[in-house]
């Protein structure tokens, strides 16, 4: 008999990308469930900001290899994705086009 580890970390890698909707959302459902369940840390990288803002409890967004935003607590339950977006331009100095980011 095989017996696992529970594991330190758990890391997803646009695990969602080229889903339909709905398979999407259940396996972030899933996701949700089992981060939940194991008190896992977990590392998510996706290009949906929705996602990001819904799922996550910290938000890091990078350009370049340097950190551009790290957003937590209560100033990520207020933001929406357009603030999320105005943000980072902000911080940036560069503008987010629409080939820059899935929007959800």
């Amino acid at each position: 008999m095989v017996t696992l580890k529970k594991p330190k970390l758990l890391l997803l890698d646009e695990h969602t990308t080229a889903l339909d909707p709905k398979t999407a959302a259940k396996v972030l459902e899933t996701t949700d469930m089992i981060v939940n369940r194991d008190h896992l840390t977990t590392l998510m990288i996706t290009h949906n900001m929705k996602d990001a803002i819904a799922h996550g409890n910290r938000l890091i967004m990078m350009m370049e290899g340097r950190i551009i935003l790290d957003i937590r607590g209560d100033e990520k339950k207020k933001l929406t994705v357009s603030d999320l977006l105005h943000k980072f331009e902000e911080e940036s100095g560069e503008e987010f086009t629409s080939d820059k980011a899935i929007l959800g």
